[in-house]
């Protein structure tokens, strides 16, 4: 059976086809009791209000002309928002060059470190670690860059210093 969060993404996949919302994407749909409608966008060059508004209105007029509702539903529809895990290839692509911090499946592992390269199946970030210096007893600081399967990520977050 095709949910109504099925047929909201999929009529927001093909909104995102047009020109204008070509940089946008979906994130999540959730829908709670009461009727409560909450969608979450991104896009590459960052969710503007007017985007939105656009999208709102767009996913009202479809709800009401296919009845998908009753009249009393709340649709909510913002950007993903600061802190919220990354869950999608082309988040990471976007905040290239920013600090993330990712906790692994492996022994919930944490790195921190920025954010350098993204591939098809992983990620690279750099960090600063001190390593030994052979033969001496001081340690100095080294840039260490790690690769990240994306099966291997349980959280992502940017991190953001003000």
């Amino acid at each position: 059976m095709i949910t109504l969060t099925d047929k909201l993404a999929a009529l927001l996949e093909d909104k995102f086809q047009e020109p204008d919302y070509q940089h946008l994407f979906l994130i999540e749909i959730k829908q709670s009791p009461g009727d409560k409608i909450e969608v979450f966008l991104d896009s590459d060059t960052g969710v503007k209000y007017e985007h939105c508004v656009r999208m709102s209105r767009f996913l009202e007029e479809q709800i009401e002309s296919n009845n998908w509702l009753g009249e009393k539903y709340t649709l909510d529809v913002s950007s993903a928002g600061v802190g919220v895990p990354l869950r999608l290839k082309r988040q990471f692509v976007k905040n290239i060059g920013r600090p993330l911090s990712i906790e692994l499946h492996d022994n919930h592992k944490h790195l921190k470190g920025t954010l350098v390269q993204v591939e098809d199946d992983n990620l690279a970030i750099e960090y600063e670690e001190k390593v030994k210096v052979e033969g001496k007893k001081k340690k100095r600081m080294e840039t260490i860059r790690k690769e990240v399967l994306f099966t291997n990520i349980k959280n992502a977050k940017v991190i953001i210093s003000f």
